[in-house]
């Protein structure tokens, strides 16, 4: 926990960017009936009939230190997606940063290992070794700060129902630019400090 604490104290560095990283799944729901639209003084209204069209992923790339994320949509959320995703950010999105460091839970496709498992060991090498990764504790996902801004998307844009990967592609894709348009940063206040006093029960105790 203090490791990932102390992650969040280092200084903005487009050389070093601060990424935390988290996904979360989405049902993709279909409609059996026309929903009602929003009037005057009324909400929209669906019926509790629906389809089910299956399931899709979103990958949150969160910069903390400058406002900004960017978002992957795929279709499952797999090692090879994880691993992919990876690869774009050492590419592409960061493709002049010395090192990533990079903040996520212990999610089994979140390793190393999956690059290995998706491409050629040399390969595989060059992008492990762009990534200092620093994962939360157990239980303890709520100190990466992607998952915050997973939350919010979930308030904002994951409300009505998506009934295919386009449409939940493109509702994101409107969020985003709109989120990133405002440098929208998460306010976050809890220290090391903070941590040893209200999380005392978590430490071990020591008995001289």
């Amino acid at each position: 926990m203090e490791d990932v604490l102390d992650v969040y104290l280092m200084p903005c560095n487009s050389k070093i960017p601060l990424v935390c990283f988290d996904e979360r799944p989405v049902q993709l729901i279909g409609q059996l009936r026309c929903p009602l639209p929003a009037m005057h003084g009324r909400k929209a209204r669906y019926d509790y009939e629906y389809k089910r069209n299956g399931v899709a992923n979103i990958f949150m790339i969160f910069e903390p230190l400058k406002g900004e994320r960017q978002l992957q949509v795929t279709q499952r959320r797999t090692k090879q997606d994880w691993a992919r995703c990876v690869k774009w950010m050492v590419d592409e999105r960061y493709c002049d940063a010395e090192k990533i460091v990079l903040v996520m839970d212990n999610l089994n496709t979140h390793a190393k290992a999956s690059l290995y498992e998706t491409f050629a060991p040399d390969e595989a090498k060059r992008i492990a070794d762009k990534l200092e990764i620093h994962y939360t504790p157990k239980h303890g996902s709520w100190l990466n700060m992607a998952e915050i801004e997973l939350s919010v998307l979930s308030r904002q844009c994951l409300k009505e129902r998506m009934e295919s990967f386009e449409n939940l592609s493109g509702e994101c894709n409107a969020w985003l630019e709109e989120r990133n348009a405002g440098a929208s940063k998460v306010d976050w206040r809890f220290t090391t400090e903070d941590a040893r006093i209200k999380l005392k029960r978590l430490y071990p105790s020591i008995h001289e």
